[in-house]
């Protein structure tokens, strides 16, 4: 991503921040600053979303889950993987894990679910261990259920 799109992403943080406003800070035309966040848009390089702090959603319990495969297929057990009921985002890693998976429980969706449910479903996983968030600072993630 080129700098100056950069400079704008960093704007767009606080997405309720008008064009306008941002233009007038970064000495751009508002035309200009809503033609460059078109084209992050279109081409998926920014998404403009609402973020939830985890620890504040009553019931719910958010989740990292680091999955070995017995497969060297990792990006596509990542696709597969990015398709399930829960998951927030899959990263494919370097260490004794080939994925790391963020999920977000809900009350009617634990982790005897998630597993039992959803990651049964996925062939070649060798096993799966789960890191449970019971605290954090400046960690907003998408809600997805």
């Amino acid at each position: 991503m080129k700098e100056e799109n950069l400079e704008l992403v960093r704007h767009l943080k606080d997405g309720r921040r008008s064009y306008r406003e941002i233009a007038r800070e970064l000495s751009l035309s508002e035309n200009t600053v809503r033609s460059r966040a078109k084209a992050l848009l279109d081409d998926g390089g920014m998404e403009i979303t609402a973020l939830v702090d985890p620890g504040q959603l009553p019931q719910h319990q958010l989740v990292y889950v680091g999955v070995s495969l017995d497969t060297m297929d990792i990006m596509v057990k990542a696709k597969e993987f990015s398709e399930l009921r829960g998951v927030i985002s899959v990263a494919a890693v370097t260490g004794r894990f080939h994925l790391i998976l963020q999920v977000l429980l809900a009350p009617d969706f634990g982790l005897l679910e998630f597993f039992r449910d959803e990651v049964s479903t996925i062939e070649h996983v060798s096993y799966c261990e789960t890191f449970v968030v019971f605290g954090s600072e400046n960690l907003h993630v998408p809600y997805v259920h």
